[in-house]
């Protein structure tokens, strides 16, 4: 069966091949030179470049359309669709020859991770995908990290790899931060909304959080085949993006006439279906900026290895054509080791920069939690004592649970921005030797992290019964009874009369109304204390994670900073060698030597101004400007 419009999508090649011919010819450059950890390098950036697969992560809240979108894109059922929440673990779906599923356990990697041999994984039935859950006996008792699945399709061929996320809007929101885990290490990332209302809040706040961990996101505006009024939810979902000042294109799609146009084969179905306009963001958008990023990455190491390279063939070129200013050389040499070897020694100020860095960023970043989470405390306690929490408080529960996904959500991209400003500020340490190249940070790597917290408490709904009632009025009422029953017994009345009735009705109606205050106010003072357990639980469950999330950001930045170091400690001193044993060449052998050292250099020139044809390099790295002391949202 052919599938309408996938031949727009027949172009997303991230690979750049001019960058991956630059990259082998330089890495041959450097294994001549017997730079192995240069070679090591471009090796590594060789796989970045010539990785063909486009990660698209679709989310959003429940029961939207995230998993019938993905079932019709691919014309297979490989999501659980269904009225109640469906997909329950992460489901990435790739392109092989032939289809198999398996699941991934705790203690494997993160989305890029997804093609590690090394994980431990558990084979999977392709008719039992739809079924799988965290709690699925396969997984043998174990945490289920995602369920991989792999399908021939022709769309995934191009190297398109989908990923669902469970929905982000379930009571208590179990599933909001780990998907915000995935975010940076996505190309591009569809959020999924239906036409049944324009944009809500909670449905605001996720979106700025998106936006602010990955460049490439879109709205897709689901089940328009349902809604006859989409197109006005449509301009309403543009009003509010430009209210907040976020620019991403919104696309209308139907997954239902998508599906009826795969089997019709009809393209004008499948483009009122909204998916050739789809095809277009994915060629137009997603493949130029996955090339965009693919091809800065590939230049930056190519530089940066170019002057290694430069600096030892140009040492031992300049000894062999003048040895009289050999001694020279060496000299100057010699003391650009001492001081390539102090850096990497003595790396005790981007070491203290990182140090405190991680430090402030994690006292920040706890402070910033705890203060939002303390104002939706207070907030919540305002709601509770304006009204009786035993009848609202499921719709309490719902709200508290949407206020702290906001709030967890925002404090974990404002640590993903800080995080990557510390990196700069490191990295400026080595911007006057030209080595101020930036990790890439993968703070998607959280075994372990994201653990679902306590939910909120139950409270009793205060509902009374008309015996319960009954018996609160005839306690308060026998007093009254009897006291003016006795009284007006003074005066020739019977015990029981309209006036001792009446007093006790009074009297009873007031007791009541005492023991329902009362009891509200019990509910209150529980449900303030269930809300502060909740917020408490909160903060210290996701404390620990941002403090283990950071100690991984320390962790690759100071991998990454030392092997920068020791990469310019071992070229100065490779040079210095290079220079020493010129001078003791035969004449012969100089002149061989010479005209070799000639050529690589000639080569390494001519790849660098290849390298800046074809990416002009970048405005030096500036660190004045911190972000922001809070992101947008809550606060």
């Amino acid at each position: 069966m052919s599938t309408p419009g996938p031949q727009a999508t027949r172009s997303p090649a991230v690979p750049t091949p001019g960058f991956a011919d630059l990259l082998v010819t330089m890495s041959a450059i450097a294994d001549q030179a017997g730079r192995d950890d240069l070679v090591r390098r471009l090796d590594g950036a060789t796989t970045r470049v010539t990785d063909q697969r486009l990660r698209i992560v679709v989310v959003g809240q429940l029961k939207q359309g995230k998993s019938q979108f993905v079932n019709s894109l691919l014309n297979a059922p490989v999501c659980a669709v269904g009225d109640d929440e469906t997909t329950a673990v992460p489901t990435l779906v790739q392109y092989a020859e032939q289809p198999a599923a398996r699941l991934v356990l705790g203690g494997a990697g993160g989305l890029r991770d997804s093609g590690d041999a090394s994980a431990d994984t558990v084979d999977v039935s392709l008719d039992a995908i739809t079924t799988i859950t965290p709690t699925t006996p396969l997984a043998g008792g174990r945490e289920v990290q995602r369920l991989e699945v792999d399908l021939p399709s022709p769309l995934l061929r191009d190297g398109l790899v989908l990923v669902d996320t469970p929905g982000v809007g379930g009571h208590g929101h179990p599933y909001a931060a780990a998907t915000l885990g995935m975010i940076p290490a996505a190309d591009a990332v569809f959020v999924v909304s239906d036409a049944s209302q324009e944009y809500t809040e909670p449905e605001m706040s996720f979106i700025r959080q998106v936006t602010g961990l990955c460049p490439t996101v879109a709205g897709l505006v689901t089940k328009t085949d349902l809604y006859p009024h989409w197109r006005a939810i449509v301009e309403a979902d543009r009003g509010h993006l430009a209210a907040e000042g976020l620019d991403i294109p919104l696309l209308p799609i139907s997954s239902v006439l998508r599906a009826h146009a795969l089997r019709l084969s009809d393209e004008s179905l499948n483009a009122e279906a909204g998916f050739t306009e789809l095809y277009e963001f994915l060629r137009d958008r997603v493949v130029a900026d996955a090339r965009s990023a693919a091809r800065a990455a590939a230049a930056s190491e190519l530089r940066s290895v170019s002057e290694h390279l430069a600096l030892k063939l140009g040492s031992e070129l300049t000894a062999l054509k003048d040895p009289e200013t050999a001694a020279t050389a060496v000299d100057g040499l010699s003391r650009a080791k001492l001081a390539a070897e102090e850096m990497r020694r003595n790396s005790a100020h981007w070491q203290q920069t990182l140090a405190d860095g991680i430090t402030d960023l994690a006292a920040d970043i706890d402070h910033d939690l705890r203060d939002r989470l303390r104002a939706v405390t207070r907030e919540a306690e305002r709601a509770i004592d304006a009204g009786d929490p035993g009848k609202d408080w499921d719709r309490l529960g719902e709200w508290l649970a949407e206020q702290v996904a906001a709030v967890v959500g925002d404090n974990f991209v404002w640590a993903h921005e800080r995080a990557l400003w510390l990196a700069e500020q490191v990295a400026e340490h080595f911007a006057a030797a030209g080595h101020a190249h930036l990790p890439v940070l993968d703070s998607v790597d959280t075994d372990g992290l994201f653990d679902a917290v306590t939910e909120l408490s139950d409270l009793e709904s205060g509902r009374t019964s008309i015996v319960q009632k009954a018996l609160v009025g005839m306690r308060g009422s026998y007093g009254g009874v009897l006291m003016f029953g006795l009284i007006s017994t003074m005066v020739g009345m019977a015990l029981i009369n309209p006036v001792s009735v009446g007093a006790g009705l009074l009297l009873g109606s007031k007791a009541y109304r005492d023991d329902r205050e009362h009891r509200i106010l019990e509910r209150r003072q529980k449900a303030k204390i269930a809300v502060r357990a909740f917020t408490d639980d909160v903060s210290f469950q996701v404390g620990k994670e941002s403090r283990d999330r950071l100690r991984m950001v320390q962790r690759q930045l100071r991998d990454h900073f030392t092997e920068v170091a020791d990469q310019a400690a071992r070229s100065v001193a490779e040079s210095l060698r290079a220079a020493q044993s010129a001078a003791s060449l035969e004449s012969g052998d100089r002149t061989r030597r010479t005209a070799e050292l000639e050529n690589q250099l000639h080569t390494v020139a001519a790849l660098r101004r290849a390298v800046d044809q074809l990416q002009p390099p970048p405005p030096e790295l500036s660190v004045d400007t911190p972000p922001a002391d809070k992101p947008a949202g809550l606060a």
